[in-house]
């Protein structure tokens, strides 16, 4: 009996331990651009597409097209964030002040934007790890190569998927993703 007891507890111990690797988009809490906390159960039952975005990047015309798509998209079961970043040679130094005051003159972003965080290294911001690391998100590595790097979250909170920087906020396997039942 006390060698079954103690099975028993290892098997509980080692799905505890599972689960708590595998946590989802819906536990953590950000803060807006405006410094406000934000909880990602907010956005239950929307696909979200999570952006780490600079404002002297080649990559940065990119704005348009992500505003593009939430127009398109964003008043159904669909959202973008934008978390700046200054992780890639100094290309979003800025305050979160001027950060906002940057899109919304010239690309009158509406999205959802996040206070300035980091999105790898030693500071990487808690969402951010679960995002790049599979012992975190249960299903893959995803290191962010460069500013723009798109991470898709499905409907339930769950990882679904990366987007290379290079690769249009309009691209089909966005499209296609978005509009996927």
């Amino acid at each position: 009996m006390r060698t079954f007891t103690i099975l028993v507890c290892m098997t509980l111990l080692s799905i505890a331990s599972v689960n708590a690797q595998n946590k989802s988009f819906y536990d953590f809490t950000v803060k807006d651009i405006n410094g406000q906390e934000i909880k990602m159960s907010s956005f239950k039952g929307k696909k979200v597409l999570i952006v780490n975005v600079a404002s002297k990047c080649g990559h940065t015309p990119q704005y348009e097209k992500l505003q593009e798509l939430f127009e398109k998209y964003g008043k159904g079961n669909f959202v973008i964030i934008g978390f700046p970043a200054n992780n890639f040679m100094g290309q979003e130094p800025g305050t979160n002040e001027e950060i906002q005051q940057f899109c919304t003159l010239n690309y009158h972003v509406t999205f959802p934007m996040m206070s300035k965080i980091s999105v790898k290294g030693k500071d990487i911001a808690p969402l951010y790890n679960w995002l790049t690391k599979k012992a975190e998100n249960g299903i893959q590595n995803a290191e962010v190569k460069w500013n723009f790097q798109k991470f898709m979250i499905d409907e339930n909170g769950n990882w679904a998927g990366v987007i290379p920087p290079s690769e249009s906020p309009m691209s089909d396997k966005i499209i296609n993703w978005i509009e996927k039942e």
